[in-house]
């Protein structure tokens, strides 16, 4: 299998190259060439594997540099009852008539980024040990990359990870996650600024070769390939769970503020799960909803991102959205460039409302979407412990309200819970008057010592935090 750039780059590249590289050097987003095909046979087959092994098979159809044994230990050591607290990995329950909640959020962080970035920590330690090298993580959170980040790569050999994330705007406990390990492997620096300024030091660091190179600079979010290709497992999980039989549609209804946990979807559709539609659920940072009710793609100056109770989705530049939009346009890399590099770069925003592409957003790829508010939060929390004594975090709501608007008879609708309200007490206080459970691990957590470095803005500030520590 060989990995191109959406911006046309003429370099094609093994698994185990972009695991390590991030972004492309022409700045592109890396995919495979074809989307290997499932068909019916192994449906039946892989419905009866457990997750670990459900994973190696998906897996290896995108990953053949690393030999067959050892990506199967891989995935054996990271997807375990230890780790994950159930056997099912990804357990699925049913709330009400047609509504599923697949639970994602049971591993270290307490949030879904733990399901995909557990695998990339042991592939990166399994690769830089082949290799003998080293690998410098430079990452952007909005909340829960971060934490599992950190927690998959602390103690790992040959692994510094550089975590900016956006100062004073994640959740205490979320904050609390990041900043109180004190790894010397770890490095946390809170940027004054919003998610969206983050991303993009991330990519103006990768996009600076020499640096890059002479750092060793890789990423984790999920701009790299290898995180968003562990996501797609849960998908697969979540439909045989949701059915008995291969010949009956799913859908699913995905939180979605950087477009990377629903891409995973759009992969697996691609593959030919029998997947109907996919909804994505934004908050009041509505740039994806936007784009699918409207075809115009506009991206908000961090003045005009809002402050939210569901913070992870507050984000107004979707760094996955590239993914998808190379698929809508056919795969044509100078299409992609001219909307992204030219439109998007230049004027901040692309029109496709009058574009026969638009159209197969909803009619090929099926996606479709809806926005929620803070009250629509607070509503969803409550009825959901109302009626079904079952406690959502602010993101999951988005979900839940998102998914009721997107109902088809006699179709499963699959809710991806994304974390455990804990980490959202404030809002889970503001809904119901009292705090969610607390995992007895993470009890006083708020009160540690915080180790965390605040820098600008700025991108030669961040490199030059890093050649320091580094030396």
């Amino acid at each position: 299998m060989n990995y191109l750039s959406t911006r046309g780059h003429p370099d094609r590249k093994r698994f185990c190259e972009i695991l390590l590289e991030g972004l492309a050097p022409d700045g592109g987003l890396y995919l495979p060439e074809h989307y290997p095909q499932v068909d019916t046979a192994m449906l039946a087959r892989w419905r009866e594997l457990p997750y670990a092994e459900l994973a190696f098979e998906i897996l290896s159809l995108y990953i053949d540099d690393i030999p067959p044994a050892d990506l199967k230990a891989i995935c054996a050591k990271t997807y375990t009852l230890e780790v994950f607290g159930s056997d099912e990995i990804v357990p699925l329950r049913e709330l009400e008539d047609g509504v599923y909640l697949e639970a994602l959020s049971n591993g270290p962080t307490l949030a879904f980024k733990d399901m995909a970035m557990q695998l990339l920590g042991n592939l990166f330690e399994y690769e830089l040990a082949r290799r003998g090298a080293e690998l410098n993580i430079l990452g952007a959170t909005s909340g829960d990359t971060g934490s599992a980040a950190e927690y998959a790569m602390r103690g790992k050999k040959g692994v510094r990870v550089f975590m900016t994330s956006p100062d004073g705007r994640m959740s205490p406990f979320q904050q609390a996650q990041m900043f109180s390990l004190q790894d010397e492997n770890i490095h946390n620096i809170a940027v004054a600024g919003v998610f969206d300024d983050c991303q993009d030091i991330v990519k103006a660091v990768s996009n600076d070769l020499g640096f890059k190179r002479k750092y060793r600079i890789g990423t984790v979010n999920s701009i790299n390939w290898a995180r968003l290709l562990a996501q797609v497992v849960y998908y697969f999980a979540g439909y045989f769970q949701a059915t008995a039989s291969n010949d009956k549609p799913v859908s699913f209804t995905v939180p979605s503020g950087n477009f990377g946990n629903v891409c995973a979807g759009h992969v697996a559709r691609m593959m030919g799960l029998p997947i109907q539609t996919l909804v994505v659920a934004t908050n009041e940072n509505d740039v994806l909803d936007e784009f699918f009710r409207t075809g115009i793609y506009r991206v908000r100056a961090a003045a005009d991102t809002h402050e939210t109770s569901s913070p992870s989705m507050d984000i107004s530049k979707a760094s996955n959205f590239e993914r998808f939009m190379f698929d809508l346009v056919g795969r044509d890399a100078d299409k992609l460039r001219s909307l992204f590099v030219d439109d998007l770069g230049n004027r901040g925003r692309f029109d496709l409302s009058g574009s026969p592409a638009f159209r197969q957003a909803a009619e090929r790829f099926g996606f479709k979407s809806s926005r929620s508010t803070h009250a629509d939060r607070l509503a969803t929390i409550r009825d959901t412990d109302k009626r079904f004594a079952t406690l959502v975090d602010p993101h999951t709501a988005d979900g839940l309200k998102a998914a009721r608007e997107h109902l088809a008879p006699g179709v499963p609708m699959v809710v991806l819970e994304t974390a455990l309200p804990i980490k959202f007490a404030a809002t889970l206080v503001e809904a119901l008057g009292h705090e969610p459970a607390r995992p007895a691990r993470f009890e006083g957590i708020e009160a540690l010592p915080k180790r965390v470095v605040k820098l600008p803005a700025d991108a030669e500030a961040v490199k030059a935090y890093i050649a320091q520590n580094c030396d």
